[in-house]
């Protein structure tokens, strides 16, 4: 894995190719801050990686062993971190502002968590068609029958039914950067991206396209 980014999700906007006249839907990422807490190496830790931190948070909320971690790294308190491990012999930065890692026209990958949908039944949540819509029936948007009558008499594994909806981890792959904006922290990459507004992502080069 290459270095990364931490950022967080802003919001949605649009932007217009001018030689094609087309235009662009993009999610906005703020990505200012990254900062480098630890380098980890094959002599002291069996591997090569980089932790990255992001988003500064009061000290008080943070435990006296990482507090003095974040301290060592000569680093504020940050509320998200993520390693980013690199291979053997690798060269590691040294440090990271976070808007050189990635140029405009570069794919990349994006993890978060999805929206929360809270207890959704299965047509929600797994597109079940429902059953007799008729009058009296009573079975309009239930699940039906979950399990076999006789042999094995019980609900298989891994059946679909009711339950929690969202809030998982989900990585959207082969996303364009279309624009870096250094004054304002951001950067802008096509399309949707996982999670809500103010929710944390990790962008890293994309894994299955690279031109």
């Amino acid at each position: 894995m290459s270095l990364g980014l931490l950022g967080k999700k802003i919001g949605m906007t649009r932007l217009f190719d001018q030689q094609a006249g087309t235009m662009i839907p993009v999610t906005v990422i703020d990505v200012s801050g990254n900062t480098i807490l630890q380098t980890k190496t094959p002599e002291t830790d069996g591997y090569t990686a980089v932790q990255v931190g992001f988003s500064d948070q009061k000290e008080q909320r943070v435990s006296k062993p990482d507090l003095g971690r974040f301290k060592k790294a000569g680093s504020t308190p940050k509320r998200f971190i993520q390693e980013f491990r690199f291979e053997a012999g690798a060269t590691v930065p040294e440090a990271h502002t976070g808007m050189e890692t990635f140029v405009a026209g570069q794919w990349v990958d994006v993890i978060g968590n999805t929206k929360g949908k809270g207890f959704q039944g299965a047509m929600k949540r797994y597109g079940f068609g429902g059953l007799k819509q008729s009058h009296g029936s009573m079975m309009h948007r239930r699940t039906g029958s979950i399990g076999a009558g006789s042999t094995p008499g019980r609900v298989w594994k891994n059946q679909q039914m009711p339950g929690h909806m969202g809030t998982n981890r989900t990585t959207v792959q082969n996303l364009k950067v279309v624009a870096v904006r250094p004054e304002d922290g951001v950067i802008l990459v096509s399309g949707a991206v996982p999670g809500t507004k103010g929710s944390y992502v990790t962008v890293r080069p994309a894994k299955k396209k690279t031109a």
